[in-house]
């Protein structure tokens, strides 16, 4: 299994009835609109990215079904008190006449997010509405990471991602995904595009997760082994 990081920007939406229950079929209390603030984002495409990866379009789906209900957060910090919003819907966009550079159509994961108005927050969906809080990046896990060269598993045939062979170039597909962890605010994405869409712009079962070692470690300890290991099974550049 490899642990990625990909990055892209939000779209402050309407919310609309259907959306209004899609949101409430996450809380734990029904919210009404005027309590929600609801914004889109482009949470990753199927484009060769900065680390010559991309996720073709069947991960794309999968990982629309994956990130429902997923918490967004800052800076991949997996911390409770960064929890600051939650994706109520995720779809996967086609933009027709737009091809990718591995040659194929353009598509890319479309993500609905809303968060509950408070005074706290006031701030960060000023950022979001003026365009401050913008880039986003994903972190999710796959099976597979293959080879465009030689369709091989991808760190395992001898090809350089980035490189050319013969005029082609070697870039690396992530397939079949796993799991979806967060969605993240950062400064620098992987993905170029992705991020807060333009407005012209948890819900789902998680396996159990296994308990610390030694439950008398403090909190910054074990948040600290926690980052060593995601970093230790990503394969692609440090977490954006």
């Amino acid at each position: 299994m490899d642990e990625i990081m990909k990055t892209t920007d939000p779209e402050k939406q309407v919310i609309a009835e259907n959306d209004l229950a899609l949101i409430n079929a996450q809380a734990k209390t029904p919210l009404e609109p005027d309590q929600i603030y609801t914004f889109a984002v482009r949470l990753c495409d199927n484009q060769v990215d900065r680390d010559f990866e991309r996720f073709p379009r069947k991960s794309l789906e999968r990982l629309a079904k994956l990130f429902v209900g997923k918490s967004g957060i800052f800076d991949h910090c997996w911390t409770a008190t960064g929890q600051t919003a939650r994706l109520y819907k995720v779809e996967v966009v086609d933009e027709p006449g737009q091809k990718t550079k591995a040659g194929d159509a353009l598509s890319w994961l479309k993500g609905y997010a809303y968060m509950v108005r408070t005074e706290s927050n006031q701030d960060l969906i000023a950022e979001i509405e003026g365009g401050i809080k913008r880039e986003v990046s994903v972190g999710c896990s796959v099976a597979r990471v293959t080879c465009s060269i030689c369709g091989e598993e991808g760190w395992h045939c001898g090809h350089r991602k980035g490189e050319l062979y013969d005029g082609d170039l070697c870039f690396f597909s992530l397939e079949e995904p796993l799991d979806a962890y967060e969605w993240s605010f950062v400064a620098v994405p992987a993905q170029p595009a992705a991020g807060v869409v333009k407005n012209k712009r948890y819900g789902g079962l998680e396996k159990p997760q296994k308990p610390p070692a030694d439950p008398g470690k403090n909190d910054d300890l074990r948040m600290a082994q926690a980052m060593q290991e995601q970093e230790e099974l990503r394969y692609g550049g440090i977490a954006r």
